[in-house]
């Protein structure tokens, strides 16, 4: 894989849910908009491979990891622990990996910021973000990560870019039906499609 494209890749590890689906949208917008490219599971549509070979060939591929360890509730009286668990596999892929794989920076993020030393300690003393399930301090918290963690002089700030997006989510039903699909349609692959698409006309 080119280095350039490595280096602008961002792993997106977060809750699927209809709940989160606002939140989650507005993290993959907030990514593309500031020059980066959003990648996670859910951009493979492959019955034939096994879901953790997705994660690892993702992780990879990612120079950049956002993590979003906001659902861990019971569920039929178990956790949910998906998103701890591409966390660890990301750190690891850090400590372990190869010399690229050393480069690697994560963002962790959850609703609340000190909730997760409930359910997994062992990450106290990292930098750990809340976005209080409001897409704009979403947004907010992944524009000033990337910006300091990619140290680029061309990201936006938050504020700009949640303006952005509340536009571009007013025109999203267009998109739609123009592209003739249903807003419950609307996969992943489309998603980001029309994100690219609508920043390439706009200053």
């Amino acid at each position: 894989m080119a280095q350039q494209e490595y280096s602008n890749n961002v792993f997106i590890n977060c809750p699927f849910d209809d709940h989160y689906n606002v939140i989650f949208r507005a993290i993959v917008f907030a990514v593309f908009d500031c020059g980066f490219i959003p990648r996670c599971a859910m951009e493979y549509d492959d019955g034939g491979q096994v879901r953790i070979e997705k994660i690892y060939r993702l992780i990879s591929e990612c120079k950049y990891g956002i993590h979003d360890i906001s659902r861990t509730e019971l569920d039929n009286g178990l956790p949910r622990f998906n998103m701890p668990l591409e966390l660890g596999i990301f750190m690891g892929a850090k400590r372990f990996g190869n010399d690229q794989d050393g480069n690697k920076l994560c963002m962790i993020i959850d609703r609340e910021k000190y909730r997760y030393q409930e359910f997994i300690s062992d990450i106290s003393g990292q930098d750990v973000k809340s976005h209080d399930n409001d897409f704009k301090k979403a947004i907010d918290k992944v524009s000033d990560w990337l910006r300091t963690a990619s140290r680029r002089k061309t990201i936006p700030g938050g504020a700009a870019i949640a303006r952005r997006y509340e536009i571009f989510n007013d025109l999203l039903p267009e998109l739609c039906a123009e592209a003739r699909i249903t807003h419950a349609e609307l996969t992943f692959n489309d998603y980001c499609q029309f994100v690219v698409e609508w920043l390439k006309t706009i200053p």
